[in-house]
């Protein structure tokens, strides 16, 4: 009797999904547990393996919009395994085998790549070709033989409008979120941004200086991260309300730093959340991170890893940035911009009145007038560049 793959809850709050892409086409052999399609709400993608192993039967396509609950496909676990058939099958027939020992999806894309299945080895269950099989095979098939040049062809006409190709794709659920939170964010919050410039000559050359034995020791890099992260926890705790909510007409204080981290993906920008990231070290702040990013890659992510953040950091100099104006996250009050470091000239602080380059990085804080006024903006973002510029004044809390 077949047996139902249902809509599971990514998470509290959650009641409408998207099907995303499927990893197995209709009447394809699955085994248990193994990952068959995804799923995608406003929040987070979520994988669904197979609860039985049989054959699979696709009841709704990619991009159906469905709730929690809902059958999104079956397994009928009385249905004949494909690749029982006797083992007398004569290498003649190894190509008709592999057609049957490839799901959908990988065949598809060895068509569109022009590769022949036949030639493949398959690394899936029971020697199935899968999609990265096909991809590993495109990348060393050898390139064709050059053909013999042809006579000279009288030019091409210029391209005509109508060879103007245009293509649409429909807006993921996380995509239509994160634009929906951005625009309520400008709506609803009496946004400001200031700026300052903080010179990172002296967490360069602790990095510098410390980076080996930090990998050697602790099994991770020593990033800027960690101390963007420490030097925010300390003017957090002392600029309070930039750590703080508006819940209706009152203001939420919290006692701890929950840093949102944003990172790109390739569906979107997400941001997870260091917990209690004032207690940790920078070892630790640096294996959260790593971790954090590794898995929102992956769509990984759970929910609870993606809410309740009390202040953001964006890093927007990774790609280049010199210069934003961030977004809040709701319903936080604060988030700082990072942008790319460049050698500048300035005033070199060992040599008043004389000029020097020196590796400088604008900063931004954008924050919430509502609950955050000017004064306590423009203090707390001097005492980050302070915690930049003197490492020191975070290692003795300063």
């Amino acid at each position: 009797m077949p047996v139902d793959v249902t809509i599971p809850s990514p998470g509290e709050s959650i009641t409408e999904v998207v099907v995303g892409p499927w990893h197995h086409g209709p009447g394809d052999w699955v085994e248990k547990d193994e990952i068959i399609v995804e799923i995608e709400s406003d929040k987070v993608t979520l994988e669904i393996p197979a609860p039985e192993s049989g054959v699979l039967d696709v009841r709704a396509p990619e991009g159906s919009p469905l709730n929690v609950g809902d059958v999104v496909g079956s397994i009928d676990t009385e249905a004949a395994r494909p690749d029982t058939a006797p083992a007398a099958a004569s290498t003649a027939t190894a190509a008709g085998n592999s057609e049957q020992r490839i799901n959908s999806v990988a065949r598809k894309l060895a068509a569109d790549k022009g590769v022949d299945v036949a030639r493949i080895s398959g690394t899936g269950p029971s020697g199935r070709v899968t999609k990265s099989d096909v991809l590993a095979a495109s990348e060393t098939a050898a390139p064709a033989a050059p053909e013999a040049p042809a006579a000279p062809e009288a030019p091409a006409a210029p391209p005509t409008p109508s060879l103007r190709p245009v293509r649409r794709e429909r807006l993921s659920t996380l995509r239509l979120r994160i634009a929906e939170r951005l625009v309520a964010a400008q709506h609803t919050a009496a946004m400001l941004t200031t700026f300052n410039e903080a010179d990172m000559t002296a967490i360069i050359d602790l990095r510098k200086q410390h980076k080996d034995a930090f990998k050697e020791r602790h099994g991770v890099g020593l990033g800027f991260m960690s101390f963007f992260v420490k030097a925010c926890c300390s003017a957090l705790q002392r600029f309070e309300r930039v750590n703080a909510y508006i819940d209706g007409d009152e203001v939420e204080y919290h006692d701890y730093v929950d840093v949102s981290v944003a990172i790109g993906t390739d569906k979107g920008l997400v941001v997870p959340v260091i917990r209690n990231a004032e207690a940790l070290s920078f070892a630790g702040i640096e294996q959260a991170i790593v971790d954090l990013a590794v898995r929102a890659r992956a769509g990984k992510l759970t929910l609870d890893e993606m809410t309740g953040g009390t202040f953001t950091i964006s890093n927007g100099g990774v790609y280049g940035s010199m210069m934003s104006t961030p977004i809040l996250n709701p319903p936080q009050s604060g988030i700082l911009g990072m942008h790319r470091i460049q050698n500048r000239p300035v005033e070199d602080p060992a040599n008043p009145g004389q000029v020097a380059l020196r590796p400088m990085m604008y900063l931004a804080l954008s924050y919430d007038h509502r609950i955050v006024d000017g004064e306590q903006a423009v203090g707390f973002l001097v005492h980050v560049r302070q915690c930049l510029e003197e490492p020191q004044r975070v290692m003795f809390d300063l």
